[in-house]
């Protein structure tokens, strides 16, 4: 029997590789032969994947970056990773082919389409990405990391949501510790770009709080390197137990231990929150072009288990009486986070292969 070969397209941005990351180590113990297609700055991401996945550049590039030199290129380099990813296509036969979305995608799903080899997407938010769009008409289906997914008509939309690591499936349904008069912990983060705001408001709203839920209270925060220092001087200021990082190591431990979670709506936290399964305050990335972070909310937020705080809308005062809210009502908490356990999906990794796998058979 010939070992099935599964070709993942991905692009260079974490949020596209943890997902392609973790179906290509269920590929792998399940004996297939697995290769990703990327490009250079793809390449850079490719730390966690295993040694058996053979990584593949492909020439490709993205409109939104350099000079007008390099964007008149742009459609010159990625014909060139298209005719040489068709060719080696063509050579191969791979069995499936699977995207996760971003421009280094391209050759490896337009050389699917021109074959004809069987292929399907992965999109991690709740609104198509530009490159997904372009195929979302052109493969079987497209698996859908957050749920609802707008997706053009004509599309076969499947809900997946969004692999997460095994340390967090393994808090999957931590049992939950009502706020009270008791020791509390407010976990706070948000993605490389999206911590500032986090820093000006959070400890400014904490401060707000009545004395009698401070005292009790324990904050976690991640800030960006040069807010540190202000961060944890402002907390310290109130006489607060803060861990205030660049980096907060063992976020599984945080998410199990905390009553409150306020962050940015990035997929893969969204999806990490509803899995252990606690409640949380989203504040989407408002420079986010397409507004994926709100949509990434919707899901959660409909079912009770979050509230959405839009940039707009989170000053201090607001977030104050939001915090307030829910860490005075505990049982109010509680229904937040068995919502959130409600609208979380700990087996998206086993749905994508059941998809991948289904995918080959159709075609056999």
């Amino acid at each position: 029997m010939t070992q099935k070969h599964l070709i993942i397209a991905a692009g260079g941005t974490g949020g596209h590789m943890f997902p392609a990351q973790a179906l290509s180590e269920a590929m792998l113990r399940k004996g297939w032969r697995v290769t990703l297609s990327t490009d250079a700055r793809g390449a850079r991401y490719v730390g966690g994947f295993s040694h058996a996945v053979e990584i593949r550049q492909v020439s490709s590039a993205t409109f939104t970056r350099g000079g007008v030199l390099a964007k008149l290129s742009v459609p010159f380099r990625i014909f060139g990773g298209i005719v040489t990813a068709t060719f080696r296509m063509m050579r191969e036969k791979p069995d499936a082919v699977v995207g996760f979305g971003g421009y280094p995608t391209i050759p490896a799903m337009a050389a699917a389409w021109i074959t004809g080899t069987p292929r399907m997407l992965h999109e991690q938010n709740g609104v198509l990405g530009r490159v997904n769009r372009i195929f979302a008409k052109r493969v079987a289906h497209v698996a859908c990391g957050t749920w609802p997914t707008e997706v053009p008509e004509g599309a076969d939309a499947r809900h997946t949501g969004n692999p997460v690591r095994t340390a967090i499936v393994d808090r999957a349904g931590a049992p939950y510790t009502p706020p009270g008069d008791w020791p509390m912990s407010l976990l706070v983060f948000g993605g490389s770009q999206g911590a500032r705001i986090l820093s000006d408001v959070v400890p400014a709203a904490v401060a707000l709080l009545p004395e009698d839920i401070r005292e009790h209270l324990r904050v976690s925060q991640q800030a960006r390197e040069e807010d540190v220092e202000r961060v944890r001087a402002a907390y310290d200021e109130m006489g607060m137990r803060v861990e205030v990082e660049t980096f907060l190591h063992d976020m599984p431990t945080h998410l199990a231990e905390a009553q409150l979670v306020i962050c940015r709506s990035g997929a893969s936290s969204v999806a990490d929150i509803c899995v252990v399964g606690r409640p949380a305050i989203y504040v989407p990335l408002a420079i986010a072009v397409r507004d994926e972070q709100t949509a990434n909310a919707r899901g959660p937020v409909d079912a009770g288990a979050a509230v959405l705080m839009p940039e707009s809308q989170m000053t201090p005062e607001a977030l104050a009486e939001v915090i307030k809210s829910i860490l005075t009502q505990p049982q109010a908490a509680t229904q937040m986070a068995v919502a959130a356990l409600s609208v979380a999906v700990p087996d998206a990794t086993e749905r994508l292969v059941a998809l991948v796998e289904n995918l080959v058979e159709e075609q056999a």
